[in-house]
């Protein structure tokens, strides 16, 4: 069962307790250098919000803790029921001596991360995917993933130069759809290689498209290509692409941000006899 553990006060240390050692995972989450969900830290996952915990409880990231106000904890209870990880339950004050400031969600939790899918296997079923090159905006990634969740979207694939979709910021944006939606990143030459034995047709989205999303609506499999704002797909990802998709707009503007047009594309794009 879940160990409740009630912090009052000054925030203790570990005191040789393995339940209070799992309070590090929460500490000083303004800090850069001591974040353990980035790059070069423990690679820890941290879920924010009762919406976001739950999906990290329903999640293949298996959790460490949780460390939240009282009342947000016990909206958690039947998640939480049987799960060995230790509850820090706790005050709004003590919460921010711990984060490094104030949480107005109330409740964290962290996780250990999953073991990245097998590329041939994740793509051996789905019908729809994404293809991100250098989209490296946390919170744009994030949208990418809730997108994907929302319109039917099978899997992410991570092209060079994509932040980490398991970034606090992206996992908080995403609500919590970038830990049920699974990813795997690799080259381009990696990538390609397994869409084309999966009998993939790779559409490219760009402002010069000579086809639309919807051509592609009645195509078996198909992976759209998205790049980061600004530059787009680099010159290599367009020259793989088996279409140049654009999304038709008013004059005078010439894009969307990347998780807006990946959104209008999924949505376009579904496969035939999905509403």
């Amino acid at each position: 069962m879940v160990r409740i553990v009630e912090l009052a006060g000054p925030v203790p240390d570990d005191g040789g307790s393995p339940d209070l050692a799992r309070l590090e995972d929460f500490r000083d989450l303004s800090r850069a250098d001591r974040r353990p969900d980035r790059p070069g830290g423990r690679g820890l996952v941290l879920a924010e919000g009762t919406v976001v915990v739950r999906r990290l409880l329903d999640s293949p990231y298996p959790p460490r803790a949780l460390l939240g106000v009282s009342r947000r904890i016990s909206e958690l209870e039947a998640e939480l029921a049987g799960l060995d990880v230790p509850a820090f339950v706790t005050d709004a004050d003590t919460m921010a001596s711990v984060v490094g400031f104030h949480l107005n969600r109330g409740v964290l939790a962290s996780a250990d991360r999953a073991d990245a899918p097998d590329l041939d296997g994740l793509l051996a079923g789905a019908r729809r995917v994404a293809v991100a090159e250098a989209v490296n905006d946390h919170e744009n990634l994030g949208s990418l993933f809730r997108n994907a969740a929302a319109l039917d979207v099978d899997a992410v694939l991570l092209a060079p130069g994509c932040a980490d979709p398991l970034y606090r910021r992206s996992v908080r944006v995403s609500m919590g759809h970038v830990l049920r939606v699974p990813f795997r990143g690799a080259d381009w030459p990696t990538l390609v290689a397994a869409l084309r034995r999966a009998g993939f047709v790779l559409g490219a989205l760009t402002p010069s498209g000579d086809v639309t999303p919807e051509s592609l609506a009645g195509t078996d499999r198909v992976a759209l290509m998205l790049g980061a704002e600004g530059p787009g797909l680099s010159v290599e990802a367009l020259a793989l692409a088996d279409h140049r998709v654009g999304i038709p707009m008013a004059a005078g503007v010439d894009s969307l941000n990347v998780a807006t047009a990946a959104a209008v594309a999924f949505h376009a794009a579904r496969p035939a006899g999905v509403s």
